[in-house]
């Protein structure tokens, strides 16, 4: 305590500053940018797309499928079965219903392949299909 010069008695005050409310602040900025971040889905492995001059990037394209040279159909970082394609395609589309189907076909794969992998995405009710290509 201190005296001041009209003789009130003045208390000091803490002279620390007081850091909860900004750890509060930071903690739920981290859980907002842990909530809406957009996590990048891979179909699992590298395809050698083929050269297109007129190609364009697609926002949005949150179910990738992968076909091989050897026409081995991926998604999600594993192989799948032709017959299996639809029902995982119907599957990610019910996780997102907004996002679109983009194929990563390798130059030497057939189009059989991807014929069966474009008519499995109609079938689950895709219709925004899209193929990727380098440009």
């Amino acid at each position: 305590m201190r005296r001041s010069h009209a003789g009130l008695v003045i208390e000091d005050e803490d002279n620390e500053i007081n850091l909860t409310p900004m750890l509060d602040v930071v903690f739920i900025m981290l859980i907002f940018f842990i909530v809406t971040a957009s996590f990048i889905k891979e179909a699992g492995i590298d395809v050698n797309r083929p050269d297109a001059p007129t190609a364009e990037s697609v926002a949005d394209a949150n179910i990738l499928i992968a076909i091989s040279s050897n026409d081995e159909i991926w998604m999600d970082r594993r192989m799948i079965d032709p017959r299996a394609v639809r029902p995982n395609i119907e599957r990610m589309h019910a996780e997102n219903p907004k996002g679109s189907v983009v194929i990563q076909a390798d130059k030497k794969s057939t189009n059989e392949t991807l014929v069966i992998v474009m008519d499995a995405a109609r079938a689950a009710g895709v219709y925004n299909i899209s193929l990727a290509a380098n440009n």
